[in-house]
């Protein structure tokens, strides 16, 4: 680690943001951390302070200056760099665009689902003489995701409890038929971003939920303007006040102990590699995430 303070104490909750969100005001005592990780740098450094009543720690997925493309985002370094600071949970926030009509812009969805349509980015800590397979059959929180629709529930916002998240690959928006296509697949909403950290997490045993914050119909619509940065932009501000509400009331509302998901187990018969043909530098490189399995020293 270097750059700020390293924390005294675990920072258990996290926040990552993306398009519109790259800060959380309501942060107190914000000190900021960077953190090296065998992967590279995450897209910046870390915001850690408290919210909600409870140490968080704040990272902005595309940068504080949005410079990062979708496929250009460094997952690995921003989940590794969250669980080596301790963290158990995270909130992902996150622009989408609506495959329904009655998902509107500016509603919001807690998706419980993916389908993933990437194709160039790294979303495994493992390789190199290391292999695991995690479970992804229910790929979020359910404890996570429990917290989020009832805070925002309390907020009144229109809110859909469930939903398929379609991620492709980007920077550029659906073509109309590529629209289509996914519409026929039954998904709810489609964005470039959460699949990766959702895979990532699940491996690093830290409990993900996305707040999808809709901001357009993609280009399926025939009645509505097709989706431009300028009408992501402007639903975005408009969500932004009770969306970083429903968050810090999240953040706060989490229990400290992980009881009802299987999210901090999640490697315990997942690596197939048998211990012995593990080496001592993949076991050093990855010990913030397999060391309670297979031992290893300091990251």
């Amino acid at each position: 680690m270097s750059g700020g303070a390293v924390p005294a104490a675990p920072v258990r909750r996290a926040v990552i943001a993306g398009s519109g969100f790259y800060e959380l005001a309501a942060i107190e005592d914000p000190q900021q951390l960077r953190v090296d990780t065998p992967f590279g740098s995450p897209s910046a450094a870390l915001v850690v302070g408290g919210l909600g009543g409870r140490a968080v720690a704040f990272l902005a997925r595309h940068g504080t200056q949005h410079t990062l493309l979708p496929s250009e985002i460094n997952h690995r370094a921003n989940i590794f760099a969250l669980k080596s600071i301790g963290v158990e949970r995270i909130v992902s926030v996150s622009a989408v665009g609506s495959m329904r009509e009655s998902i509107r812009p500016r509603d919001v969805v807690v998706v419980d689902q993916f389908i993933d349509r990437t194709a160039h980015r790294p979303a495994t800590f493992f390789g190199g003489g290391i292999a695991a397979h995690v479970s992804l059959a229910d790929p979020l929180c359910p404890e996570t995701r429990a917290a989020l629709v009832a805070c925002s529930r309390d907020k009144g916002v229109a809110m859909h409890d469930g939903g398929t998240y379609v991620c492709i690959e980007g920077p550029a928006f659906s073509t109309r038929a590529e629209s289509r296509l996914y519409r026929s697949w039954d998904v709810d909403v489609i964005g470039m971003t959460n699949v990766q950290e959702a895979k990532l997490a699940r491996e690093a045993e830290i409990c993900y939920a996305t707040l999808a914050l809709v901001t357009d119909f993609d280009c399926w619509h025939d009645e509505e303007e097709d989706v431009s940065v300028d009408g992501v932009l402007d639903n975005l501000r408009a969500n932004q006040v009770v969306a970083a509400q429903i968050v810090g009331e999240t953040i706060g509302k989490l229990p400290d102990e992980r009881r009802r998901c299987g999210c901090g187990d999640a490697l315990r018969s997942a690596i197939i590699t048998s211990p012995e043909a593990i080496s001592a530098e993949v076991r050093d490189r990855l010990q913030p995430i397999v060391g309670k399995y297979l031992g290893g020293g300091p990251c």
